[in-house]
């Protein structure tokens, strides 16, 4: 089914403009009525742009009416639109995915917050986040559940609340109250306009961190199983699994096999993986082998049997409910980072989506499930990193394209693999709620019993295939390996390579090229804010590590530019979304062609083809026919909208109904 269409001028917004530092004023040119504007009187050219409101100046509630307003129309069409194959993979994909890490966090959490986080509160956390999240949220592509930060934030609260022999779930329940306070203040005061200044840096840097933590625990899963014949089968099937996933994964983007036999491949090799290797330590004389499986309870009740599903909050005494306020402080600048980015990265410039995002009400959201896992005595769920971009993935459509001639033989590699792109994206509800309704399923007694039969080692071998793919698609990663490379074998055609300059007197001031030192030195940056969130998290001080990631926004946007030429920034950096997805925090910052993110622009020009450029133009130079009227930029913000806002949709559409 064919999303609605809207007028660029439409009165729907979804929050752009409002906020500290990016309210803007009302636009003056509007009439009444959905999107019409009166005439103009000055030349487009000599029209006065409205000054944007003080910083301090802040309209309440503005970001989350304006993101419901503007997805509204759509969600009739998020339940249509799953009738689509690509969701029958995309949610056995994303329930392997997002449930085997749980249950491994949750074996982490149960040996280290002395038992009263187990396998029914985590899987029970992935269900609320999916549930609510499926058919509330703006952006239901992402994947809420438990994360491996905060795994490490409640195992750190036992740590320095255990001694004082507080109650433990009363005060992460006050944590989750508290926080859930802090997450609807900023949803309503419009934080997430300062999303604007989040780009890939940032979020390179933390999903790198994310995945050396799936890395870690996979290899601290295999360390608790002593040095007999259940390690070292451990350590077999865990290799195992990563190799022969990993490969399922080669394959199914390899030019091997037929097109179905590569999409069976891709869909579901890892789920058929971790299926075999639950009973391949039975085949033989493995069998006799005492390996260790995932500790479980009783169904749908909690882990310690003495309580229920209500946390007594008021068992507890007052000090320790005031204590409880940093604590939450810091979930909440992990949450508001950690989330925004799952949802940021969901919605990548890489995707060719066609639905608005609103990133606003999200928040609002996520506070409401905080405070309700802190109720019920439940790891708080977010926004799961590597998961979420991974679910987007699965739901999109690729459709071939022939590969472009060589310009020399430097380039016969690439040209050698399948050339395709994505054709759009399968953007609905469906696959989301369908995962965490299974994942309810899998706390009934045949699928408990089923799930104490997975051997850790195969836990272990998810962690380590998940870490790795992670590694693999990040950033850092890239310029890495680009730097290690032979300069010699590096194709000329590289974004790196191709505008290298060199740093002499003829270079321009301000620079469009990028210096191999400055690529050094900014990879050397990322390291080392890797490193520091990564070091912190080993220590006591690990709940203070939110800090730390949320530091890193002003390093890139205030210090990096006193060292590095925009023209460096713009080829090292680049905006985390589109500028269509970003509207609903006001856009990317400088906009698409200046300031901080010069040269990125937004999804139009870097996933377009050329005949829909020359239709994208048309559009912005025909704003008065098309419904944007006499509007200026800063009323399109205003209004939640951009020009090229409504074109985007309708050419993603056209493509997909062309596919």
């Amino acid at each position: 089914m064919t999303s609605p269409e809207k007028s660029t001028g439409s009165g729907s917004g979804s929050g752009s403009g409002s906020g500290p530092g990016t309210d803007t004023g009302t636009a003056q040119t509007r009439r009444g009525g959905r999107g019409e504007a009166g005439p103009s009187i000055l030349p487009p050219d000599r029209r006065r742009t409205p000054k944007p409101d003080a910083w301090w100046k802040i309209r309440l509630f503005r970001g989350m009416v304006n993101d419901v307003r503007k997805r509204a129309p759509y969600y009739a069409s998020d339940w249509t639109d799953a009738w689509n194959y690509r969701v029958v993979p995309a949610t056995v994909y994303m329930f392997f995915a997002n449930i085997l890490p749980a249950l491994a966090f949750a074996l982490d959490m149960f040996n280290k917050t002395g038992m009263h986080y187990g396998v029914n509160e985590v899987l029970l956390a992935s269900v609320l986040g999916a549930v609510v999240f499926s058919l509330l949220a703006c952006q239901p592509l992402v994947i809420v559940g438990v994360t491996g930060p905060i795994t490490v934030f409640n195992y750190t609260v036992y740590d320095i609340m255990e001694p004082t022999g507080t109650n433990y779930l009363a005060f992460m329940c006050w944590i989750g109250i508290w926080s859930l306070i802090f997450h609807w203040i900023l949803a309503v005061t419009n934080s997430c306009n300062w999303l604007r200044y989040v780009t890939r840096f940032p979020c390179d840097i933390f999903g790198f961190y994310v995945a050396f933590i799936y890395l870690q625990k996979g290899v601290q899963i295999l360390e608790t199983l002593g040095d007999g014949a259940p390690f070292y089968l451990s350590v077999v099937v865990a290799l195992l699994v990563f190799a022969i996933a990993y490969i399922c994964g080669e394959l199914g983007q390899s030019s091997l096999f037929r097109h179905p036999v590569r999409v069976f491949l891709k869909d579901y090799g890892t789920p058929l993986t971790l299926v075999f290797f639950t009973g391949f330590v039975h085949m033989g004389k493995m069998g006799n082998i005492p390996i260790e499986t995932l500790p479980t309870g009783p169904s749908f009740t909690p882990t310690v049997l003495e309580r229920g599903w209500f946390i007594h909050f008021w068992d507890i005494p007052v000090g320790d409910v005031f204590l409880a306020i940093p604590f939450a402080l810091l979930l909440t600048i992990l949450f508001w980072f950690d989330h925004n980015v799952s949802s940021l990265i969901a919605q990548g410039t890489e995707f060719p989506l066609k639905k608005p995002a609103g990133f606003h009400w999200d928040l609002f959201l996520l506070g409401a499930t905080t405070g309700i896992a802190g109720l019920l005595g439940l790891p708080f769920p977010n926004g799961l990193i590597p998961q979420a971009p991974f679910h987007t993935e699965s739901l999109c459509v690729t459709a071939a394209a022939p590969a472009a001639a060589p310009a020399d033989d430097e380039a016969a590699e690439a040209a050698a693999k399948p050339a395709g792109r994505p054709s759009y994206v399968v953007e609905q509800r469906v696959s989301n709620l369908a995962q965490g309704l299974l994942t309810l399923v899998a706390m009934s007694p045949p699928l408990l019993t089923v799930l104490h039969l997975v051997p850790q080692g195969v836990l272990a071998g998810l962690f380590l295939i998940m870490g790795f793919q992670a590694l693999e698609a990040n950033g850092i990663t890239a310029k890495l390996l680009f730097l290690a490379r032979d300069r010699g074998m590096t194709p000329r055609a590289h974004p790196l390579l191709s505008v290298e300059a060199s740093s002499g007197p003829g270079a321009e001031a301000g620079g469009g090229g990028v210096r191999r030192g400055a690529v050094w030195g900014f990879v050397a940056v990322e390291l080392v804010g890797f490193a520091a969130t990564f070091a912190i998290t080993q220590t006591v001080a690990a709940v203070g590590f939110p800090v730390f990631i949320l530091a890193l926004i002003p390093v890139r946007a205030l210090v990096l530019p006193r060292w590095l030429r925009p023209g460096e920034l713009a080829v090292l950096d680049a905006p985390t979304a589109s500028d269509f997805t970003m509207e609903s925090c006001g856009g990317t910052c400088g906009g698409g062609g200046g300031g901080l993110l010069e040269g990125q622009g937004g999804a139009l020009s870097s996933s377009s083809e050329g005949g829909e450029e020359t239709e994208v133009e048309r559009e912005r130079k025909d704003g008065g026919r098309r419904g944007g009227g006499g509007l200026c930029e800063v009323e399109l913000a205003e209004l939640g909208e951009s020009r090229s806002g409504a074109v985007r949709r309708r050419l993603s559409v056209l493509n997909r109904d062309a596919t």
